[in-house]
Order: structure tokens, then sequence, then C-alpha cells
């Protein structure tokens, strides 16, 4: 990654006093290793942070102008706090204006403010890029005006901070990972509730390998929102006649945000018998979302046992979920899992992000990587794609890292 700080003074010493500090924070990219696709706004996700990280830095200017500088793509935009809005043009500085919005509006001094934005989280890959800006940019201006603000009022800012500029609901979830992701450990996000359950990783003796397939991926949106209309038909459905012990155990008092039933309620139970009458589809999607809580339930409780193989198993039937009921995978991803999986040391593979290519991620031991590699000039030879391979490590979430000239730890 670029280093930041010379970039941000060379690019502003003649608009600014090079005196003042220069704070610079970082903010991670994330894999979902289950649950996507889940229930809208009751999703569970099993998660990580990864090492791989978007840095901002940040001075105040003389005059009441903020500049935007992408020091990865030399490009500049420019705005002022009267017309601090949303301009499509102005794509990766709208995530920076949210930030400034959120300590505009905790009344900081915000007038006129550098900004300098550098990473390595691949940019439209599924790994939460956006929001590692603007994570990045909120760290970053919270120690530039040395603000005492608490995790969860951060949260609750950016998810309406965002939901402002971007005009839509956002999901909370990457918010959470990436203001409390720790070290070496998984993520258990609950969407409802906005609980994230921090448990230490078993895997240290395992890599993983995030390949971007390089499939363009069109009308992804569309299809997309016909699987979210099919899963919520099925609930639907399901609510109006659930089963036995579905409707007498009632719903759970604690998820305080949830209206009727939720998939939540049905997972514990087999549904098989109790499904056969919803249309084909949408029973093929529900069943997927329902499956999918108990395997991050269960897959929790292998990596806290250490069971390698009850979490391979789960990370297979996972993969093949996606691509058979909620069908969002495609031939180059079933390719790239399948061969991977292949391979003897590869604990697991399987697809993340919104489908229709994107990415797969990948667990293996060291001995197994030169092979897994060797795999992808196959890849490229049948389908054409150059594929981008990415090694990661379970990181932390979002911090200060420099404050003026001065270290923090």
């Amino acid at each position: 990654m670029l280093d930041i700080g010379p970039i941000h003074r060379n690019e502003y010493e003649t608009e600014t006093d090079r005196s003042e500090p220069v704070v610079i924070a970082e903010a991670p990219g994330r894999i979902h290793y289950l649950g996507e696709h889940g229930e809208s706004g009751a999703g569970l996700y099993l998660s990580s942070a990864i090492d791989r990280y978007v840095r901002v830095a940040v001075s105040l200017r003389k005059d009441n102008s903020i500049r935007f500088f992408a020091a990865d793509l030399g490009e500049r935009k420019r705005t002022t706090l009267v017309n601090l809005k949303y301009k499509r043009e102005d794509r990766w500085a709208n995530y920076i204006k949210v930030a400034v919005h959120i300590f505009a509006e905790l009344g900081s001094p915000v007038k006129g403010l550098n900004f300098t934005v550098c990473g390595d989280v691949p940019p439209q890959a599924g790994l939460a890029s956006s929001t590692a800006i603007e994570v990045a940019a909120v760290m970053a201006l919270k120690g530039l005006f040395q603000i005492s603000i608490g995790e969860r009022e951060l949260f609750n800012r950016l998810c309406a901070a965002g939901e402002l500029f971007f005009g839509k609901n956002i999901s909370p979830v990457d918010y959470l990972i990436a203001l409390s992701a720790r070290k070496e450990h998984f993520l258990l996000v609950d969407e409802a509730s906005g609980e994230v359950t921090k448990f230490k990783s078993t895997l240290s003796r395992y890599q993983i390998i995030v390949m971007d397939s390089r499939v363009p991926r069109l009308g992804v949106e569309d299809e997309l929102n016909e699987r979210r209309r099919e899963t919520k038909k099925g609930l639907e459905l399901l609510s109006r006649n659930p089963p036995p012990s579905v409707a007498l155990r009632g719903i759970d008092p604690l998820r305080k945000a949830m209206q009727g039933f939720s998939f939540r309620d049905f997972a514990s139970v087999d549904m098989l018998e109790y499904m056969g009458n919803l249309p084909e589809e949408i029973r093929r999607r529900t069943m997927h979302v329902i499956q999918e809580i108990r395997r991050v339930y269960d897959a929790r409780d292998a990596i806290c046992r250490s069971d390698t193989a009850g979490l391979s198993k789960i990370i297979l039937h996972s993969h093949e979920s996606l691509r058979d009921l909620y069908e969002v995978s495609c031939p180059e991803i079933d390719w790239l899992v399948k061969r991977a999986q292949e391979i003897e040391g590869v604990l697991g593979s399987r697809m993340t992000g919104q489908g229709f290519g994107g990415c797969t991620y990948t667990i293996l031991r060291e001995d197994a990587v030169e092979e897994y590699r060797s795999r992808l000039e196959d890849y490229e030879r049948i389908f054409g794609f150059h594929p981008n391979v990415y090694p990661v490590k379970i990181a932390t979430g979002g911090r200060v890292i420099t404050t003026g000239r001065r270290k923090t730890v």
C-alpha cells in the first residue's frame, strides 16, 4: 500500500499549513464465509475482517473547501460543507462525505478539510471496499477532532448517514464488522439485533485465499431483487400455517425489530414436509435460507471445537445450496470451487459476495497453495478470464494509526 502520509502532505503543501497534524486511519475489507443471501434485514453471518485496508489521511485547511484525493487513481474531487451531498460523478468521494456529514451533525468545527485515500481492498469484488472508506474516514475525523464517541453511536450514525446520502436502506452488517473485528477472531453477526459475537479462530495451520474470477457481472441487481421477493413470499406462506412446534413456541421476544415470524423460527424444525405445497422456485429459495441459518450456527460450533472435517462439509453444502437452491452461482465459480475441493489440504472453498461471478474464498494448508495456484492456469485457458488472487488473514477493525507525528497503538 502507498505511504499515504508523505503523499498527503505533498498533495496539499501549497494549500495548508504544514504544521497542521495529519491524522491517518485505516479500516479493513471483509469476507462473509456463510450467511449471505439470507432474510432481508435479519441476516445471520459468519464473517471476518481481512488484512486488506483502506487508509484515509485528513488535515485542516485554512479556507472552507473540502478536497479529496485518491492517490491510487490520481483523481481529485472537491466540495464545501454547504454543498455536501451525493453526486454520482464523485464516486469514491461520496463515501468520505458520509463521514464529514456525521461530524458536522455532531457539532465538530468542520470547515476546510483535506482528504487523501488509498488502499488495497479490491473494489467491486464484494469485499466491502466502500464501507472501508467510510469507516476509515470516520476514524480519521474522530482522531482529528478528538471526539469521544462510542462504537454503537458511530454505528448508528453511519447507518443513518449512509441511508441519507445513497437514498436506500443500508445493510448494517459491514459497518458492524469494520468497527468490531478483532485479529484472529471470526464474527457471528446478527443483523436483526446488531450483536456481534467474536470467537477465536482455531485454523492457525490454514491460509485463506480470496480469488476474483473476473467474470463480468451484468444484470445482477435485477436477479437478486427477484430472489429477495421469492424468499419474502416464502416466509409469508410459511407464516400462514407454521408447524405446531413453531406456532406453540411463538416469536422470540428478543428480536424487537422483527414483525411476525422470521426464518429463524423455522430453522430448528425439519421443514421438508411443510414446504411441499410451496411453488417450486419459492420452495428452493426458502430452503436455502433456512438451511443456511443452521449452517452458520453449526460452523461456529465446528470452529470452536476445531472440527475441520465438519466445517469442510458445511462449506461444501453451503456452496451447493447457493448453486442449486438459491441459484446465484455461475459455471466459472462452480468450476473454481470444485477444482479447489479436489486438492488435498484444502479445507473448503465457496463463492462469496453477491454471486453471478465475483469471488471465491478457499481455506487451505500451506502445502496445498502451489497446486491451488496451478489450477488457475487451467481456469484462464478454459474460460478466458485472468483471475486475481489475494492471500488474506483475519484482521482487526478500523482504527487510527497516526495522529500528527505520533504513532498510536
